[in-house]
């Protein structure tokens, strides 16, 4: 599995964005071992002990597992043994990131080798002082993670890292420079600081990135502040430290997974904060004025409605048309849904995924699958925004290459939820589910973003329910009409032409 998947369904998994540090520092160790009557025991059974007990009492807690390579290194032969165990202890849907801080062109190319192919390793951090070079032997493993150390919370290394000065600090133009390297999947940032205001420079910088916190709050209370500077703003992209001197107490499982959830209000609060503040004062999303027509009287009733913008919006773009269109299945509708145009307006396509999103984050599902053609990218969309992996069935199977029905990684027994524009017939999406499932994925829900209502859609929902998928959708032929009648893009006439029968003002 590639790595930023095995992190994302690990963060989404265990609700947690926390990383443990797995360092047998002799210092940490020694009251530990003692306490537990291992003072008279060698340091490496102390040290396989603690290892022990801290991976099974923050398993269920974390999203990643970080041991630092020099701390095994010391130990010689034996310590490269027990870091082996390490990766045989660690759970292998969790990522194991290795914190080598290399820097050393000459011995790359050996050491990504070791640690990805002979050890197992999911992850390693790099100094980046030589440039892209030290990065590409790490690279050349597609399915792995890099992580660029970009800023030490060592004070003796702010000389250096924030020269010339704080105006273009050297560790900025690392974050910059870095970045062109890989894509936000296979490189990450680790950020030693304990200061919310280079966490938040970073952050601005490198907005798309997961950012690895190195050090945490010296104090509680600097936990908000670093959450609000370094946080995406999807609420996530963040990985923080277990702090290490909860690593030798006792109720280590209980503290660990209160701090997750301490971690966890203080995200729904900045949510919910950014929400707000965006609702308020968002110039970027902003409807084309020149677009819009001036309401009709009752116009206000649409304002009860929260996607009554976003359809005022489809309708002015051309997304929605009115009049007779010959649908793919041959049936002829008096009006035609084309969702391709959105994929030109960032700032609609955003809120069309927004929409989908509601309705996924309800669901339980391992994957995303698109219905070719006119669906990926909508589905390419919602994996990157809800951090699930993407895959599709081919319409065709090729004759040469892999040959392969599904595009994408999965395993047997994942579930896959499918994601599609229109429903009709349902012809394409069962033709889609049969061959997801003869792949061995199991398929429980479709979403639609139009469910156009009548006999067509009936009876595909009652096809669908007999392959024993249920049927979501973002938006029905009613409610779009309604809401284009009372903002003045309907007449009663069009709207008794779509919706005969029932009572219109």
């Amino acid at each position: 599995m590639a790595f930023f998947v095995q992190l994302t369904e690990a963060i989404s998994r265990h609700q947690s964005l926390l990383v443990t540090g797995l360092d047998p520092n002799p210092e940490l160790l020694a009251s530990w071992a003692s306490a537990r009557g291992l003072a008279g025991r060698s340091f490496l059974s102390q040290a396989r002990h603690w290892i022990k007990a801290v991976i099974e009492a923050t398993a269920p807690v974390v999203c990643a597992f970080k041991p630092s390579l020099g701390f095994y290194q010391a130990l010689g032969p034996i310590g490269l043994e027990l870091l082996t165990e390490v990766r045989d202890l660690v759970p292998a849907e969790i990522p194991l990131i290795i914190d080598a801080k290399h820097g050393d062109l000459n011995s790359s190319s050996a050491l990504a080798h070791y640690l990805f192919k002979e050890l197992g390793a999911d992850g390693v951090t790099l100094s980046p002082l030589a440039g892209q070079d030290i990065a590409a032997p790490f690279l050349l493993y597609p399915d792995k993670g890099v992580v660029i150390t970009c800023h030490s919370s060592n004070p003796a290394a702010r000389v250096l890292q924030h020269y010339p000065g704080e105006e273009a600090p050297l560790f900025l133009h690392i974050v910059r420079e870095s970045q062109l390297w890989a894509t936000p999947e296979q490189l990450l940032l680790e950020v030693g600081t304990s200061d919310a205001a280079v966490l938040a420079a970073v952050r601005q910088a490198a907005p798309q990135r997961f950012l690895l916190l190195r050090s945490l709050w010296a104090e509680e209370d600097q936990l908000e502040p670093l959450l609000q500077a370094g946080l995406s703003e999807a609420g996530d992209g963040l990985l923080l430290p277990l702090p290490q001197n909860l690593l030798v107490e006792d109720d280590l499982a209980a503290r660990a997974d209160a701090l997750r959830q301490q971690i966890n209000g203080c995200r729904a609060q900045l949510q919910s904060q950014r929400q707000r503040a965006g609702a308020q004062s968002c110039d970027l999303w902003l409807p084309n004025a020149t677009a819009v027509k001036p309401p009709r009287p009752g116009a206000a009733a649409a304002d009860n409605d929260p996607l009554a913008p976003l359809i005022v919006d489809l309708f002015d773009i051309g997304c929605l048309l009115f009049g007779e269109y010959v649908q793919a299945s041959g049936a002829v509708f008096n009006y035609y849904v084309d969702l391709r145009q959105i994929i030109s307006d960032p700032n609609l396509f955003h809120r069309v995924l927004h929409s989908y999103g509601e309705l996924l984050r309800q669901l339980d599902f391992d994957r995303i699958a698109g219905i070719p053609y006119g669906s990926l990218p909508t589905a390419t969309g919602l994996s990157l925004q809800l951090h699930k992996p993407l895959i599709y069935p081919r319409k065709e199977v090729k004759a040469h290459g892999a040959r392969r029905l599904i595009e994408g990684d999965f395993e047997a027994g994942d579930v896959a939820v499918v994601v599609d524009d229109i429903l009709i017939t349902g012809g394409s999406v069962l033709e889609g589910v049969a061959k997801l499932e003869s792949s061995g994925l199991v398929v429980r829900d479709v979403v639609v973003f139009l469910d156009h209502g009548g006999d067509h859609d009936r009876q595909a929902k009652q096809r669908l329910a007999a392959a024993g998928c249920r049927v979501h959708a973002v938006l029905d032929i009613t409610r779009i009409t309604q809401v284009l009648q009372q903002t003045g893009r309907l007449d009663a006439d069009q709207v008794a032409t779509l919706l005969p029968g029932v009572p219109h003002p």
